[in-house]
C-alpha cells in the first residue's frame, strides 16, 4: 500500500512539474506530435489508396486480361526518346478479334467510352454534364465486375437487335429518378431514348472518376450517337478455367498481332494487361511511399527525441536544489529516477495521442479529397504509439539517472 501511495504521490509531482513548465511542455508535445502525424497521416493516405485500388481491380477477378491501345504506365518520355505511339483499336480491330479468337472457357468483352461529359434527361429534370456512356457488348458487365442490383444486364439479344435499353450507375438512378422505381423508365442521352432495363450495384470512384455515374448502351446503338473517327475500343477477356490464363493470352496475343499484321520481327503495338498485375505494380509503387513515411518520421522523431532530452536536462539542473531536498529528506535514488522518467513518459505519449489524432484527420482528408476507401490504419496507430513509448523511454532515461545521481549536499548549494 505504501509502494502505490508513493507511486501515486510521484505521479503528482510529475503532472505539477509539467504544469509549471506548461510552455516548454506544449512545444516538446508538438515536436513529437509532428512526427507522428506525418508517419500516421501518411501510412494511412497510402493503405486508403491501395485499399481503393485493389478494391477496383479485384474485382475483375484474377482471371481476367485486357488487350488496350499501351501497356500500364508506358508512353511517357524517357530522356530524349518518345515512346511509340500506338495505332488506335478500331471496331473492325475488335470485330476481327471476336471472330477469331476462338480459345475455349473464354469470353470477350468489346466496350468503348463514348463521352465521359454526357447529360441525361428524365421527365423534365436533368443531370450535371459529367456522366460516362460506354457502348459494350453483353459480356462486357460481367467480365468487369459489375453486379446488377435491380433488373437485368444487357443481353445477347439486346446487342445483336441493338435495341435501345440501358443499364445505367445508382448515383444516376439516385440523381435523376430518386424514389421512383427506375425499370421500364425511359431517359434521354443526346437525344437518343433509353428504357432502363438494370441498376448496376454501387462501386464508387477512383481518382476522381466516378464510376456509379454512368449509363451503359449496347455497341453499335452507342456508335450512331458518338461518331468520332479515332474512337478507341477496348477488349476485355475472361477465362472461366484459372489454369488456361496464361495460354489463353499466348493465343489473344498471337490473334490481335495477326489482325494488326504484324511480322515475327516486329514489336507489339498494343498492350496486354492483368488485372493482378496491376495490383502488384502498384503494391510495388506504394512500398516506396511506405518507406518515404518510416524516413520522414524517424528523422522527426529522432529530433523530437533530442527535444526532450534536452528539456529534461535543463528541468533536471532548474530543479538541483528541489532534488536536494527530496533526497536530504529520504526520497531514493529510485524515486527520483521515476518521477523524471515519467514526466518524459506523460509528455511522450501526449506528444502521441495528439500525433495519431491529427495524422487520421489528415488521412481521413486526404482519403475524402481524392476520393479513397479510407480505413482506420491500425497497424500505424499501433506504431505510433509505440515510438512515442520508445522515444519517452529513450529520451526520459539519462535525464533521470542524471537526476538520481545528484549529491544532496552538493544539491542544497545550488543557487
Amino acid at each position: 500500500m505504501g509502494r502505490f501511495t508513493l507511486a501515486r504521490e510521484t505521479l503528482r509531482i510529475a503532472f505539477e512539474s509539467i504544469k509549471s513548465q506548461l510552455l516548454r511542455t506544449i512545444l516538446t508535445v508538438l515536436i513529437i506530435a509532428i512526427g507522428i502525424m506525418a508517419l500516421v497521416a501518411i501510412l494511412s493516405s497510402v493503405s486508403a489508396l491501395e485499399n481503393t485500388i485493389a478494391g477496383d481491380f479485384s474485382s475483375m477477378g484474377a482471371n481476367t486480361f485486357n488487350i488496350q491501345r499501351y501497356e500500364f504506365g508506358t508512353r511517357r518520355q524517357s530522356g530524349r526518346e518518345l515512346q511509340k505511339i500506338n495505332p488506335v483499336i478500331t471496331f473492325r480491330n475488335v470485330l476481327d478479334f471476336e471472330k477469331e479468337y476462338t480459345y475455349p472457357y473464354t469470353k470477350t468483352a468489346i466496350s468503348f467510352v463514348g463521352t465521359r461529359n454526357a447529360e441525361v434527361k428524365f421527365e423534365n429534370k436533368k443531370t450535371d454534364p459529367d456522366v460516362s456512356v460506354l457502348g459494350v457488348n453483353e459480356y462486357f458487365i460481367q467480365n468487369s465486375g459489375l453486379e446488377v442490383d435491380e433488373g437485368r444486364e444487357l443481353n445477347y439479344f439486346d446487342i445483336q437487335n441493338s435495341n435501345s435499353v440501358c443499364v445505367i450507375g445508382s448515383d444516376l438512378r439516385k440523381g435523376l429518378l430518386g424514389d421512383v422505381n427506375p425499370i421500364n423508365k425511359t431517359i434521354s442521352v443526346r437525344g437518343a431514348k433509353f428504357k432502363v432495363v438494370g441498376v448496376l450495384k454501387t462501386k464508387g470512384a477512383t481518382f476522381g472518376n466516378n464510376q456509379d455515374l454512368r449509363v451503359i448502351i449496347p455497341i453499335q446503338k452507342a456508335r450512331t450517337i458518338f461518331t468520332n473517327p479515332d474512337i478507341n475500343y477496348s477488349l476485355s477477356i475472361k477465362v472461366d478455367k484459372k489454369d488456361m490464363l496464361e495460354s489463353a493470352q499466348d493465343e489473344a496475343i498471337l490473334t490481335f498481332r495477326n489482325i494488326r499484321g504484324l511480322n515475327p520481327v516486329e514489336e507489339n503495338n498494343f498492350g496486354l494487361e492483368r488485372s493482378d498485375d496491376l495490383i502488384n505494380r502498384i503494391g510495388s509503387i506504394t512500398q516506396y511511399l511506405y518507406i518515404a513515411a518510416w524516413i520522414i518520421s524517424i528523422i522527426t522523431i529522432f529530433g523530437s527525441s533530442i527535444a526532450l532530452m534536452n528539456i529534461l536536462f535543463v528541468s533536471v539542473s532548474e530543479r538541483t536544489r528541489e532534488i536536494g531536498v527530496r533526497k536530504a529528506l529520504g526520497a531514493k535514488r529510485k524515486t527520483i529516477a521515476f518521477q523524471f522518467f515519467m514526466e518524459a513518459l506523460i509528455i511522450g505519449q501526449l506528444g502521441g495521442i495528439l500525433g495519431i489524432i491529427l495524422g487520421v484527420l489528415i488521412g481521413l482528408l486526404v482519403s475524402t479529397i481524392a476520393k479513397f476507401q479510407f480505413a482506420i490504419p491500425w497497424l500505424a496507430m499501433f506504431s505510433a504509439f509505440t515510438i512515442a513509448f520508445i522515444v519517452a523511454i529513450v529520451s526520459g532515461l539519462l535525464p533521470a539517472i542524471k537526476a538520481a545521481k545528484l549529491d544532496p549536499i552538493e544539491s542544497l548549494r545550488y543557487e
